[in-house]
C-alpha cells in the first residue's frame, strides 16, 4: 500500500468538514460494536508492505514542486547560493517528503480501488472497514515532522504502522471510524529522515442523514 498517499488526492469540496477523532458523536458506548472488536488485531501493525522511492531525491523533481508552488528560496536550485547556507548545497523542499516515495500508479481499476495506485497485496484496517460497508473514505489530517532536509541522491525507504481506530461516530456523512497510521521515512542507512500521520474516516454511505 506503499504509505497511501493516493488518499492526499481525494476532493474534499464535495463533503462536510471533519477534524480529527473527535469530530462527530460517539454512537452507544454502552454498545458491543462487534466491527470494531474485529478492527483491534490490525492496531500496531503495517498498513501494508513497506516501499522504497522509485527514484532517488533529485533536481527535476524539485524543479517541478518549485515551479508548481511559485517557491523561490535559492536552497532549492541555486548551488551556489546554496553554498553559503548552513546546508552547503542543494536541499529539496521538507514538505516532497511524501512524495519521494509516491509509486508509479497502475491506471487500469484506479476507480474501483478508490484512487489506491496500486493493487493491495494484504489485508489491513481499510479492506476490512470496506468489506463490513464502511466504503466511503475521506481524508481528514495530515501532518508531517522532519528529522533533516533532504539532497540529492538520498535515496528513501518507508514502513507504516496502524496507530488507533476510533470508536464508531456519527456525523454529517453517516456512521463510520476515524483510522490513523504513521509513516516512517528512512535513507539509505536506515536513519529516520521524517514521519508522517495520517487520519481518514471510513464511513457507510448508506447511513448519510442519519439512517442507520
Amino acid at each position: 500500500m506503499a504509505g497511501l498517499p493516493w488518499l492526499a488526492l481525494i476532493d474534499f469540496v464535495h463533503f462536510p468538514r471533519l477534524s480529527g477523532e473527535e469530530a462527530g458523536r460517539t454512537v452507544g458506548e454502552e454498545e458491543i460494536d462487534e466491527v470494531r472488536e474485529s478492527l483491534e488485531r490490525f492496531i500496531g501493525q503495517p498498513m501494508g508492505p513497506g516501499a522504497e522511492a522509485p527514484e532517488e531525491v533529485n533536481i527535476p523533481m524539485i524543479r517541478h514542486w518549485v515551479d508548481a508552488l511559485d517557491d523561490q528560496n535559492p536552497v532549492y536550485l541555486d548551488e551556489a547560493a546554496a553554498g553559503q547556507t548552513r546546508f552547503s548545497g542543494v536541499v529539496a523542499p521538507p514538505a516532497m517528503l511524501q512524495t519521494w516515495t509516491m509509486p508509479r500508479p497502475i491506471i487500469e481499476g484506479i476507480a474501483e480501488r478508490g484512487g489506491n495506485p496500486s493493487k493491495a497485496t494484504s489485508e489491513n484496517v481499510v479492506s476490512a472497514l470496506d468489506k463490513a460497508g464502511y466504503v466511503g473514505t475521506l481524508a481528514t489530517n495530515s501532518e508531517l515532522e522532519f528529522e533533516r532536509y533532504l539532497k540529492p541522491g538520498d535515496r528513501l525507504h518507508l514502513t507504516n504502522e496502524l496507530e488507533s481506530i476510533s470508536n464508531r461516530k456519527r456525523t454529517g456523512l453517516g456512521l463510520g471510524y476515524f483510522v490513523t497510521w504513521i509513516t516512517t521515512y528512512l535513507d539509505a542507512d536506515d536513519e529516520v529522515v521524517g514521519r508522517q500521520l495520517f487520519r481518514i474516516f471510513k464511513f457507510d454511505p448508506a447511513t448519510m442523514g442519519g439512517a442507520s
